[in-house]
């Protein structure tokens, strides 16, 4: 198979899919390797060092697009790709179905096979610990007296105290953020609906971490305390509600930050909107908002590496087994299949776009197969059902 890493063109976006070393691992898997002039240049790596594993260097997208069987990036395909994708492509890239229709048809009128890469994960994606740790950095920085923020030191100085900071969420990019300023001495609590979750930390942290139950009433309390807010809800999308409203932001001293790491439109931040690395932060109510949507790139060389070893055995995985092989043994790689030849395949973009779609065990036959479990990428569900 020919298979393709495309250089990555959000704005802001440093990441690249794969390092050279994965790159020599397919080529020794007998596949034929083409990589996007100067993919993962802005991570640390060169044309030089894709070309000694064997790679093939490939000056357009457009050619990209024309001669690989299979493609894979980071971020979402942009809209100058839409016309790019061809039938029976493989593409395995972030593509975020439920939140982007016009992405999602362009997928379907191409008839190409596409995975959404952030439902695939079996321990979470790398790119969620990056951004809790990376973001919470972002978070003190926005809290600098120059940036905005109210000017508070993290641990605080002799006679001047540390900042208080309200982390929304202890799933992986939570505890994430908390390991880090935890560990720089900030006085922190963590909430989230999942009392197990709330044991954890509690245990991890010898019970000097606060935890609590996460209600719009416990947040309520805690905001006239609390320097910084960083939000790590994955929040349903068909909740209409927020965990923090506009009106609450008034409960905040000016100056204070709010990082959004979840970053989502019409998720738990009503105050959201999302913002560049170019121009990162802006102020609503007194209040220093940081709503970068790929924190991640940031760290463009540690998070390269880091996701090219969580994602690799996916791509193997299609490359030597083929579609239906992978999804059959990798209940994680089936859940993220997204359309399969102009049919849509992802339950929680059914549900969100009202959009017909078709389960992957039946479209691709595979229900009488000994199939490898994984839980659902989200508790939306839709029966509308392509007959």
């Amino acid at each position: 198979m020919i298979f393709g890493v495309l250089k990555d063109k959000k704005i802001g976006e440093y990441r690249v899919v794969l390092t050279p070393v994965e790159i020599a691992t397919i080529k020794g898997d007998g596949h034929t390797v083409l990589v996007e002039k100067d993919a993962g240049l802005a991570a640390g790596f060169t044309d030089d060092q894709y070309k000694q594993e064997g790679a093939e260097i490939v000056a357009t997208a457009a050619e990209m697009y024309e001669r690989c069987d299979f493609l894979a990036k980071v971020k979402e395909i942009e809209e100058d790709e839409y016309d790019l994708l061809r039938e029976n492509q493989i593409v395995y890239t972030c593509i975020h179905p439920a939140a982007h229709p016009e992405q999602v048809q362009a997928i379907l009128d191409s008839k190409c096979i596409a995975f959404t890469a952030e439902d695939s994960h079996r321990f979470g994606s790398v790119n969620c610990e990056a951004a809790g740790k990376q973001g919470a950095l972002m978070g003190l920085q926005a809290m600098q007296t120059i940036n905005g923020g109210k000017g508070k030191f993290v641990s605080g100085l002799a006679g001047a105290p540390g900042m208080k900071v309200l982390i929304l969420g202890a799933g992986l990019v939570g505890r994430s953020a908390l390991q880090v300023l935890h560990s720089l001495g900030a006085w922190c609590t963590i909430m989230d609906i999942n009392y197990g979750l709330l044991r954890e930390v509690g245990k991890t942290y010898n019970e000097k971490v606060n935890t609590q139950l996460s209600t719009k009433e416990n947040i309520r309390k805690l905001l006239p305390e609390t320097d910084m807010v960083m939000n790590c809800v994955k929040w349903p999308k068909e909740n209409t509600d927020y965990l923090i409203d506009r009106d609450m932001l008034h409960l905040m001293e000016k100056g204070s930050v709010l990082v959004d790491i979840s970053n989502d439109a019409n998720g738990a931040i009503e105050s959201f909107r999302e913002t560049t690395h170019d121009n990162p932060t802006y102020v609503e109510n007194g209040v220093v908002h940081y709503c970068v949507s790929n924190i991640p790139g940031a760290i463009a060389h540690s998070t390269s590496l880091a996701y090219a070893a969580s994602v690799l055995p996916h791509i193997r995985s299609i490359l030597n087994t083929g579609v239906k092989e992978a999804c059959i043994h990798d209940g994680f790689l089936r859940r993220s299949l997204t359309a399969y030849k102009g049919y849509l395949t992802h339950e929680e973009t059914s549900a969100i776009q009202d959009r017909p779609w078709i389960q992957p065990e039946r479209l691709l036959d595979m229900e009488e197969e000994k199939l490898n479990p994984a839980p659902p990428a989200t508790s939306i569900t839709s029966t509308n059902f392509i007959l």
